[in-house]
């Protein structure tokens, strides 16, 4: 009995924080699949009486959402590759091989991430203006990857930690030279770290807003975060038809960490601890 009452408060901070979390994820479903008028409603549902579609079709026929989705799609894609081939190097070169001051740059590298991305807009803007590489898609990547990459860095570091470093001079009297060494010995056992910083580099760029609204002018460039605040409208919102968009962005942000999420943590624990 006493060990059943202290549980208790446990228990009651984990019935509370799924509230918190999942609770926003669900009324956005719902929503989602509510008609105008439910959703209007002085006195909300928590189950939708009718449940209805219109509100999907309606994003994908009547606005530019399929565009949206494509650009970040490709956005998104793009940023995960090249974060996981730079963070990758860099861990490497900082947790595996003896650099000289090596655990001073990998704490200049965290120091990088902590620097708030707006106090960098306008110069950034700058260098992309003088680049003429503003209103693509290429200028979005570099800055997702410059902000992404710091972090992911970082967070290989346990993943580095675990792989005991005996391997490494096993291979080398087997006549592999580091670069092989680095492919064709570390690189497999690091596929759950490097799919932990895919998913996150991914889900950094899918989220993107700031640079997103002042980089990219076109229509036709503009990714889900600025096309969402474009379905809103100035006056009227359509809030079956926001729901609805909001459900089909959070979707594919969501999947990827329920496959790799025991491993962030478990980098996150390990880059804490070790």
């Amino acid at each position: 009995m006493t060990s059943v009452l202290a549980r208790v408060p446990r228990w009651a901070a984990m019935a509370v924080l799924m509230v918190l979390v999942l609770g926003p994820l669900y009324w956005v479903t719902a929503s989602s699949f509510k008609d105008r008028e439910e959703i209007l409603r002085r006195t909300p549902t928590l189950v939708p009486e009718s449940l209805t579609f219109d509100s999907f079709r309606q994003l994908f026929t009547a606005t530019d959402y399929g565009t949206y989705l494509t650009n970040s799609f490709v956005v998104a894609l793009l940023t995960a590759v090249f974060t996981v081939l730079v963070a990758f190097l860099g861990a490497y070169g900082l947790y595996r091989l003896r650099v000289p001051g090596g655990d001073k740059i990998a704490g200049l590298v965290l120091l990088a991430y902590m620097i708030p991305g707006t106090l960098l807009l306008v110069p950034l803007y700058q260098v992309f203006a003088q680049l003429r590489i503003v209103n693509t898609h290429l200028a979005l990547i570099l800055v997702n990857v410059a902000f992404a990459a710091p972090f992911c860095t970082w967070l290989l570091r346990g993943f580095f930690q675990a792989i005991p470093k005996e391997i490494d001079e096993a291979a080398a009297v087997d006549g592999a030279g580091p670069v092989r060494t680095m492919l064709s010995v570390v690189l497999p056992l690091m596929t759950p770290g490097l799919a932990t910083i895919a998913v996150y580099a991914f889900v950094y760029s899918w989220t993107e807003f700031v640079f997103a609204s002042q980089l990219l002018i076109s229509d036709d460039l503009k990714t889900l975060p600025i096309g969402l605040s474009a379905i809103m409208g100035q006056y009227t919102v359509n809030w079956g038809l926001l729901m609805a968009g909001t459900f089909c962005t959070m979707v594919p942000a969501i999947m990827p960490f329920l496959f790799v999420g025991r491993y962030f943590i478990g980098g996150l624990t390990a880059g804490a601890v070790k």
